[in-house]
């Protein structure tokens, strides 16, 4: 069965436009216009990607993403005002996986969904491979995607996050630089100044605790990139 795309924009003409194109790429699409038009979509069908445009009647879409991203880890593509990197780092804090800001070529919108669908299939785990990781006390469960903090605690993470600490636990102890932690997780070439593995790492770092200013899990080297400082213990 083909991939389910969510599109929520309040511009009919802009949805008509993208559902027609992705579903001559093979995709199931629908569209709604706003927050309340994304959850009952929700509820109706299983969707395996949401296009999320940041201005929208009611709530808007930062809203909606960190909403979504708490309940779901359904991979969530913003649509961004033309370079407002503010908007676009907040959108990225709230849970995001990838941004697009507007006016953009249709194609590019296409390659990053299958960029950020192949990868989120790729990482589920396989006979033989790692079910479970052990680190400073913290455990992600692979099967269930699910991260439990020393104390017990489930914390939720969100596609992005999930993609992002699986690349760390897989390469501990070794400086992971920018333009490799984006090709690894979002599967495309960092732009010049492209600062948005910063903002998801921070957000990581948030989701383990580990204070920015003093990290003891992920740790920046200056000028290199970002290291998972732990030993990592692996479950088959």
């Amino acid at each position: 069965m083909s991939d389910h795309l969510l599109i929520v924009d309040d511009d009919p003409d802009l949805r008509e436009l993208l559902a027609d194109y992705l579903g001559r790429n093979g995709f199931r699409v629908s569209g709604v216009a706003d927050g309340r038009g994304l959850w009952a979509a929700l509820e109706q069908a299983p969707v395996d990607l949401v296009i999320l445009d940041l201005m929208l009647p009611g709530d808007d879409g930062l809203v909606l993403c960190r909403t979504l991203r708490a309940r779901s880890p359904i991979p969530i593509i913003m649509l961004t005002a033309r370079g407002d990197d503010t908007d676009r780092i907040v959108g990225l804090e709230m849970g995001a996986d990838d941004y697009l800001p507007k006016p953009f070529n249709p194609r590019e919108l296409l390659a990053r969904i299958k960029s950020i669908l192949r990868r989120a299939r790729s990482l589920p785990t396989e006979p033989g491979e790692t079910r479970r990781f052990q680190f400073a006390g913290w455990t992600l469960d692979v099967d269930a995607r699910q991260l439990v903090a020393p104390d017990g605690v489930l914390m939720p993470l969100g596609a992005g996050d999930y993609r992002l600490l699986r690349v760390f636990l897989e390469h501990p102890q070794r400086v992971l630089n920018r333009d490799q932690l984006l090709d690894l997780t979002q599967g495309r070439e960092a732009m010049p100044f492209d600062r948005s593995i910063d903002v998801q790492v921070s957000r990581l770092r948030r989701r383990l605790r580990d204070d920015p200013r003093d990290a003891a899990l992920i740790k920046t080297v200056r000028n290199e990139g970002y290291v998972l400082a732990a030993q990592v213990h692996r479950e088959f």
